[in-house]
């Protein structure tokens, strides 16, 4: 698929200097993941990255963590209380 994005000459310009393909690449996998709609793996293979490392790095540079809601830190405080319940 190929993708067209019309831009003021003066910025294309200056854009030039970098792989804006890449970049924006970067920024659609790095969001897709803060939403939930991929997992590490796509970002991965996406972005074509050698290793799940190099793939964590990315996310962490581009801080796209994934949202931690409420009702996540209910499960995970009643998953310690039972744990520390059974010692």
């Amino acid at each position: 698929m190929q993708i067209v994005i019309e831009l003021p000459e003066q910025i294309a310009n200056q854009l030039q200097l970098v792989n804006i393909s890449r970049r924006v690449l970067e920024l659609i996998a790095a969001d897709r993941y803060r939403q939930g709609h991929i997992g590490a793996a796509e970002v991965r293979q996406i972005l074509k990255f050698s290793s799940r490392w190099e793939t964590y790095e990315f996310l962490k540079r581009e801080k796209a963590y994934l949202p931690y809601t409420e009702e996540d830190l209910d499960r995970d405080s009643q998953t310690i209380f039972n744990l520390l319940a059974q010692e």
